[in-house]
């Protein structure tokens, strides 16, 4: 059984890869989405590690905005995943290679213990202005706070550098531009350019599930399979949950 390892972004949970999770168990492959938000770079990838070292197999690994900085620190993966996504070099951190869009900065409100978090519905702007409108509302109510420095951190390793990659640029992106993903891109293998906003696992999740599912080496499940049994009572009952 082949695995993918997911990876989130900043303010993000694991929840939010739940379309993407669904479609790549329907297909017989396996799905491990670690928990970040440990209080640093360092942790956070240790977490990570953590997870693909109980693997028998080297996953596909995706890390998505911040979680590229992740997988960057990652030894042992079989293909990386670069979405929208954050690749530091030596000394590099996702602050130094140009960090997050003006529109991002705007949305986030400093918290009295340093925490920060982002205003909704600024969020759903920069995040999520291209889903559909209750898959948006989904999303902006699972985000959650975020410590402070996780995007100062440097990675201790580039597995960019020896680890077949892929880049996917969403070209309607408003948190990270579209034009730094570009040059972050050039460090990868190859490169796709998707017509999306920052967050396609939610707006469109069969982009994400059918490139996995190529890098995977297994046939996508039919649409239906990632459709409406995942935007009906999955969903209903998630966001009726939080």
């Amino acid at each position: 059984m082949a695995v993918a390892v997911l990876v989130h972004g900043l303010y993000h949970r694991p929840e939010h890869f739940a379309l993407v999770t669904k479609g790549i168990q329907a297909a017989g492959n396996e799905v491990v989405v670690p928990e970040l938000h440990r209080g640093s770079l360092k942790a956070d990838t240790a977490a990570v590690q953590a997870a693909i070292d109980e693997l028998e197999e080297p996953p596909v690994v995706l890390g998505h905005s911040y979680g590229g900085s992740v997988i960057t620190g990652l030894r042992g993966a079989g293909h990386l995943v670069y979405l929208a996504a954050f690749v530091p070099d030596v000394h590099e951190s996702p602050a130094s290679l140009g960090g997050t869009s003006p529109q991002l900065r705007e949305a986030i409100v400093p918290e009295p213990d340093g925490f920060t978090r982002l205003h909704p519905s600024r969020a759903t702007d920069v995040f999520y202005a291209d889903c559909p409108e209750h898959l948006a509302a989904w999303a902006v109510n699972l985000l959650c706070a975020q410590a402070p420095g996780c995007g100062r951190g440097v990675p201790e390793y580039r597995s960019w550098k020896n680890t077949p990659s892929t880049y996917v640029v969403c070209r309607e992106d408003r948190a990270i531009a579209p034009d730094l993903q570009r040059i972050m891109a050039k460090r990868c293998e190859s490169v796709r350019e998707w017509g999306t906003g920052h967050s396609p696992f939610i707006g469109q999740p069969q982009l994400v599930i059918e490139l996995l599912q190529e890098l995977l080496g297994t046939p996508s499940a039919p649409p239906s399979a990632t459709g409406n049994a995942l935007h009906g009572s999955y969903l209903k009952s998630a966001y009726d949950a939080g």
